[in-house]
């Protein structure tokens, strides 16, 4: 009897919040569900989800905020990582328009005589000195990039723990990023943390 009582109540509560829902948020979830069921057919006994089926789940993701309570063959990350694949690919092919990806390739030569120097004791500020001096144009950060990572000395990490807790109440964090958009946009970011809290 309890268990009839509570199927009634929520038979009568769902078919309230369907009386007063909008006819175009029926209509999305009606196509998200036929969408799915389109595709469950396409192959048994695993489902294969063409460029259609993405570009839909995709575009659905930017447009509807309740596409994820009626996704069922995927995986939601999954279609994140979909978007994320094809920003990816339209600046990789943005970048080979132009002049080729990224910053020209610094000779092997000079990579390897900047670890030799690195391997010696010194460190990225004067590696990108005396190549410069050299007459060598390379940026501090690319002299960064090539020499080898040191691991951090304990006593080091020690220290700067007990001055992160020590001054946590007065110190405050900030990231800068971006998040690419369905349409190939991009949204900048600036994030701003305080480390007492």
């Amino acid at each position: 009897m309890y268990r009839l009582l509570i199927f009634l109540v929520t038979l009568c509560v769902l078919a309230l919040r369907a009386i007063f829902r909008t006819r175009g948020e029926l209509l999305i979830k009606n196509l998200a569900l036929r969408q799915q069921v389109a595709t469950l057919k396409k192959e048994r006994p695993r489902a294969v989800l063409d460029d259609v089926d993405r570009a839909f789940w995709i575009a659905l993701r930017a447009s509807w905020p309740g596409w994820v309570s009626r996704l069922a063959i995927v995986n939601p990350d999954t279609v994140a990582k979909w978007n994320r694949d094809r920003f990816r690919r339209y600046w990789a092919k943005l970048s080979r328009e132009k002049r080729g990806p990224g910053r020209p390739r610094v000779d092997a030569e000079i990579r390897c005589l900047m670890r030799t120097m690195a391997r010696d004791g010194w460190g990225a500020p004067r590696i990108h000195g005396e190549l410069m001096k050299l007459g060598f144009l390379v940026s501090e950060v690319t002299v960064s990039r090539y020499i080898p990572r040191h691991p951090a000395e304990p006593a080091q990490v020690k220290r700067w723990l007990a001055f992160l807790h020590n001054h946590k109440d007065v110190i405050a964090a900030m990231d800068f990023f971006t998040v690419p958009t369905v349409s190939l946009r991009m949204f900048y970011v600036l994030f701003v943390i305080e480390h007492g809290r």
